[in-house]
C-alpha cells in the first residue's frame, strides 16, 4: 500500500498566509507545506489540499483513479475546491467500516475533538492510522489497537504507519504507544505541521526526540517499509540557566512516551509563594498521565530496572495501587513509607524518569552532610558529599531506565560573594560533569533554544 502525501501542513498551510512570524518567513523549499492530504494507492483520498490535481502531478501521481474522498475534520483554512471528476467528499460515522472495491477497508476512529480518524487496511494486510489535526483517539485504547466502546481502531497488533499531529498532540502518540498500537517498528510521520516550531533542523530534532519524522510534500511512503529513526538516547542531561526553558525541553523529550515518572527533588517550602507558583506552573504543564514522585533518593529509582533489582520494593518507585494519574507521591527512600499516587504503570520499574532537578538534589545533600559550615565541610562533609555524588553517577552508569535529568548551569555568571555560594557553584559543576559523563546526550538550553553538546 502506497501513501502519497499531497500536503503535510496545518489546515492554513505553512507559511500561513500573511503571517510575519519567523517560522513562516523561513518555511521555504521542502519546509513549505500545504494542508495535509493523503492519496492512498491512487484510489482513496483523505482530506483536501489546495490544487490537489497539481499537487498530485508534482508528486508523479494522478487523481483519475480516485473512487472515494473522505474528510477528517471541519476545514478552517483556505477555501478548497473539489476538482472536476472527483467524487464529492464525505465522512464515515465513528465506528463504521467502509469496504472499497479495490480491496481497501476504512474504519472510522472516534477522536477527542470534532472530526474523525481513519484506519486504513490494504488488500495484503498493511495497516495505517491517520488522525486529524490536534486529535487523539477518544477513550481508552486496548492492547490490540481498538479503542474501548467499539468506536476506535480495529485490527490487531501495532500499525505499520501512523500519521498524526505529533507536535501539537504528543500525548496522542504516548497513548498509542501505551496501547501497543505503536511500537519500535511503526513508522511515525508528523503531519498538520504548523508555525509553532521553527522549520528545518529544529523541527526534525524535536520529532526525532519523539521517535517520529517529517517528510516533504509530495513524498510517497510504502506502508510496512521500515524507515530508521535516530536511536533515542537512554540518558540525557539538560543544562541551562534560570528560566532558560530547560525544564520545558526535558518535558518535551518524554511527552510522546507513556508511563513517565516525574521525580521532583524540590519538595515544598512553607510560606514561599514564589516557589509555590513555580511548582504549580510545572504541574500544570505536565501531562495528566504522568506520575509524580517527590524525593531526593534517586539511586533506588535508577536501580529499579537493573537485572536482579527488586523494583517492587517500597522506595524503588512510586507504585502503590489505587491512585489517579498525575497525583503526587512521596518516595519511600525519603520518608520511610510506601509511595501513594503513582498508579500501576510499569510495575517492573522500567518507566522513563524525568528528574527535575539535580541542583535541588545537591542542595538537599549538602544540607544533610553539613556542607555549608566550613568546619563540618573540612571535618568530613567534603568526603561525604563526594561519596553521595559518586554513588549517583554510578547508578546513572548502571541504570537500564530511560532518564532525562535537568540541572542548572551556574558556573558562567557572577562569582558568588560567599564561601558557601562558591562551594555550591563548584560542587554543582562537578556533579553536572560526572552525571553528564554517563549520558548519551547533553543539551544546553539558552533563551529557549536547545544546543546539542553531545549526541
Amino acid at each position: 500500500m502506497d501513501v502519497t502525501l499531497l500536503g503535510t501542513g496545518a489546515p492554513q498551510g505553512l507559511p500561513r498566509p500573511g503571517c510575519p512570524c519567523a517560522a513562516c518567513a523561513t518555511a521555504v523549499g521542502d519546509e513549505a507545506r500545504a494542508a495535509t492530504a493523503l492519496l492512498v494507492d491512487g484510489a482513496l483520498m483523505i482530506d483536501l489540499t489546495p490544487g490537489p490535481a497539481f499537487a498530485a502531478a508534482r508528486a508523479g501521481q494522478s487523481l483519475t483513479g480516485v473512487r472515494q474522498v473522505l474528510l477528517s475534520h471541519p476545514h478552517d483554512g483556505p477555501v478548497m475546491e473539489v476538482p472536476a471528476g472527483l467524487p464529492q467528499p464525505g465522512r464515515v460515522a465513528d465506528g463504521r467500516e467502509l469496504a472499497l472495491l479495490d480491496g481497501h477497508r476504512v474504519r472510522a476512529v472516534a477522536v477527542d475533538i470534532p472530526g474523525t480518524g481513519y484506519e486504513i487496511s490494504g488488500a495484503t494486510g498493511e495497516r495505517l492510522l491517520y488522525l486529524p489535526p490536534g486529535a487523539a483517539p477518544a477513550g481508552p485504547v486496548n492492547g490490540n489497537g481498538r479503542t474501548a466502546g467499539g468506536g476506535g481502531t480495529g485490527g490487531t497488533g501495532p500499525y505499520d504507519l501512523v500519521l498524526l499531529d505529533v507536535l501539537e498532540r504528543p500525548d496522542a502518540l504516548a497513548k498509542l504507544r501505551a496501547s501497543g498500537a505503536v511500537d519500535a517498528a511503526t513508522d511515525v510521520v508528523a503531519v498538520h505541521i504548523d508555525h509553532d516550531v521553527p522549520p528545518g533542523p529544529e523541527l526534525h530534532r524535536r520529532l526525532a526526540a519523539a521517535g517520529a519524522r517529517a517528510v516533504p510534500d509530495g513524498s510517497t511512503l510504502v506502508v510496512g517499509e521500515f524507515h530508521a529513526v535516530p536511536d533515542l538516547p537512554r540518558r540525557t542531561l539538560v543544562l541551562g540557566g534560570a528560566r532558560s526553558g530547560k525544564s520545558v525541553e526535558a518535558e518535551r523529550r518524554l511527552a510522546a512516551f507513556p508511563d513517565v515518572v516525574y521525580v521532583a527533588t524540590g519538595g515544598t517550602r512553607d510560606g514561599d509563594q514564589d516557589w509555590a507558583q513555580r511548582v504549580s506552573l510545572h504541574r500544570e504543564r505536565r501531562p495528566g498521565s504522568w506520575r509524580t514522585v517527590e524525593t531526593c533518593d534517586l539511586v533506588p529509582l535508577l536501580e529499579a530496572a537493573r537485572p536482579g533489582a527488586d523494583a517492587a520494593r517500597p522506595g524503588a518507585e512510586a507504585g502503590a495501587p489505587g491512585a489517579g494519574p498525575g497525583r503526587t507521591g512521596t518516595e519511600a527512600g525519603a520518608s520511610g513509607t510506601e509511595a501513594e499516587g503513582a498508579g500501576a504503570g510499569r510495575a517492573d520499574g522500567t518507566s522513563p524518569l524525568l528528574i527535575d532537578c539535580l541542583a535541588l538534589w545537591l542542595t538537599h545533600v549538602m544540607d544533610e552532610v553539613g556542607a555549608w559550615d566550613d568546619a563540618t565541610w573540612e571535618a568530613g562533609g567534603r568526603r561525604a558529599l563526594r561519596e553521595r555524588t559518586d554513588a549517583l553517577a554510578a547508578a546513572v552508569r548502571q541504570t537500564h531506565r530511560t532518564v532525562v535529568a535537568v540541572s542548572n548551569e551556574v558556573g558562567s555568571g557572577v562569582v558568588p560573594a560567599t564561601a558557601a555560594g562558591r562551594r555550591f557553584r563548584d560542587e554543582l559543576g562537578r556533579l553536572n560533569a560526572a552525571f553528564g559523563a554517563e549520558c548519551e546526550q547533553l543539551l544546553l538550553v539558552v533563551a529557549g533554544q536547545a544546543l546539542v553538546l553531545r549526541g
